[in-house]
């Protein structure tokens, strides 16, 4: 059982998570097997929510995928919403080489970032898929399409999400009912994709370099030491993509604390933690990430959070969610930039004299109303 593989500590909590995490993305198997695999009456898959989790996700994010192929138009339509960062992207095909289980590894083949689509004033908007360029939104397509992929990066609270739609422009039958090869090949796919995400995850990340697993409670990963530059292609890539990431491997006892510190910056990022398997925690009910607009920063211009197993009194309070052991994600959805990150551990006893006289306080009740925040902005984000 890949549940019970080395890098899932051999502890009840989090045992328990790693089925959970398993009989979350059983739940989705056949959404993306058969359910929305017809590209030509496709649909919106929610990859992720309050109870669902894969792919080291972003707690402040919604994602969509859509199967697509690149023979068919497609129209897009809805309204954009509010969040800070937005992006648009057709996925081409998977490299035989691909690290990652499908529907991952594909290639971006064109994007469209939010400040680019054109609204109108109430922030309706038509977006065009493949076929011959139509209006001010539209994105090519090329034979090897087989999704769209749509990210959305919340700052704030009151930022709110996309209502979109999408469909085939000429569908004009009702979708055919499933034949017994149909669901054959659904099967085997949820087979293969139940499977991939506990035997490639967490080990995918071990092997991206964008974690060094035997660093612990630092960041080392490969990609904030010197070395060789991106090459043309895999920078188009990765800005189509629209971010950079770097993790840490974290472990921590009951009766710790770890600071993280890092100088405030003017990019909007994102800190997210997350469980053995890249499973974010649970972010409907725990302070578990952190963005700019939600974080109190010091009169130093340095930004503080703490992690530990209970509440510490400090308002930047990232949750362990009572793990001993996980992974914290950086992301950087403005640049390619990534601040000096500074880490420590103390005894939570001696939590108060490590921390500086004018880190933000927040008692209980504040931490109430804080979390009802949270809450109701995750459920607007999910509706």
């Amino acid at each position: 059982m890949r549940v019970f593989k080395d890098q899932n500590p051999p502890d009840p909590l989090q045992r328990a998570d790693g089925f959970r995490y398993l009989t979350q993305n059983l739940g989705q198997a056949f959404d993306l097997a058969l359910e929305t695999r017809d590209t030509r009456y496709p649909a919106f898959h929610h990859f992720v929510s309050p109870s669902r989790k894969l792919g080291s996700d972003n707690a402040d994010a919604v994602y969509l995928q859509a199967w697509i192929d690149g023979a068919s138009v497609y129209r897009v339509s809805g309204r954009k919403g509010s969040a800070r960062f937005w992006n648009f992207t057709i996925q081409g095909p998977r490299p035989a080489t691909a690290a990652l289980h499908d529907p991952f590894g594909d290639i971006p083949e064109a994007n469209i970032l939010g400040h680019e689509l054109v609204t109108d004033d109430d922030g309706r908007f038509e977006l065009f898929i493949g076929g011959g360029r139509q209006g001010a939104n539209w994105l090519p397509t090329t034979p090897g399409s087989r999704k769209i992929f749509f990210r959305q990066f919340f700052d704030r609270w009151d930022e709110e999400p996309a209502q979109i739609a999408i469909e085939r422009v000429d569908m004009a039958e009702p979708r055919p009912l499933p034949t017994p090869a149909t669901m054959i090949e659904a099967m085997r796919w949820a087979g293969d994709f139940a499977f991939n995400v506990v035997d490639q995850w967490p080990d995918v990340l071990w092997r991206s370099g964008l974690i060094d697993p035997s660093a612990i409670n630092r960041y080392a990963g490969a990609n904030l030491r010197p070395g060789a530059p991106l090459s043309p292609e895999e920078e188009a890539q990765e800005l189509r993509r629209g971010r950079v990431v770097t993790q840490m491997h974290w472990r921590l006892e009951p009766d710790q604390a770890l600071i993280l510190s890092f100088d405030a910056i003017d990019d909007f990022w994102m800190l997210t933690n997350e469980a053995m398997f890249g499973n974010s925690m649970d972010f409907a009910y725990r302070p578990v990430s952190y963005t700019p607009s939600r974080t109190a920063i010091g009169r130093d211009r340095r930004v503080r959070l703490v992690m530990a197993h209970r509440d510490p009194g400090f308002a930047n309070w990232i949750d362990a969610q009572g793990f001993r052991e996980g992974v914290l994600n950086f992301r950087n959805a403005s640049s390619r930039a990534i601040p000096a990150f500074e880490t420590g551990t103390v005894p939570l006893r001696e939590l108060d004299r490590a921390m500086p006289e004018d880190a933000v306080r927040i008692d209980g009740e504040g931490r109430r109303r804080q979390m009802l925040e949270r809450f109701h902005a995750i459920r607007r984000r999910f509706a």
